[in-house]
């Protein structure tokens, strides 16, 4: 499979999520909630920009240069126009609160990744200061 349709394919999963954004942005929204029931709703922003942020990353990865930059770009758009498409639901209101909400779960996202992401010292790349043998045989005694 070559790089192109390898990345549709992976496309699809942030698609997913993104149609599952828009799904729960579309419910109507009822009168008073408990302070709990607010918790719950800001942690699965945090968690479905978190997951749809990784997603485009991953889906990204070998397509373009800078696929986690790209994601984020991707994800905080999608924030956008999330946040407007709310203002047309009943009892809903988009607020850029909520916005910088969907930001944290990007934030998390891309500490993720980069945590996860091996240095470029650990992959055998090294600085120009150290030293490396080119030989096994150059360790020896």
């Amino acid at each position: 499979m070559n790089r192109r349709n390898r990345a549709l394919l992976r496309a699809l999963a942030p698609l997913a999520v993104m149609g599952l954004i828009f799904y729960f942005s579309a419910q109507p929204a009822t009168a008073h909630h408990a302070w709990w029931e607010i918790v719950v709703r800001k942690l699965g922003h945090v968690t479905g920009y978190a997951l749809l942020t990784a997603l485009w990353a991953w889906a990204l990865q070998g397509v373009v240069r800078r696929p986690v930059l790209l994601a984020v770009c991707i994800a905080l758009a999608y924030a956008c126009t999330d946040e407007f498409h709310q203002t047309f639901i009943r009892g809903r209101n988009g607020t850029p609160i909520d916005v910088g909400v969907d930001a944290i779960g990007m934030a998390i996202a891309v500490i993720l990744i980069r945590a996860r992401r091996p240095s470029l010292n650990r992959r055998g790349k090294v600085g120009a200061r150290e030293r490396v043998p080119k030989s096994s045989l150059a360790r020896s005694p």
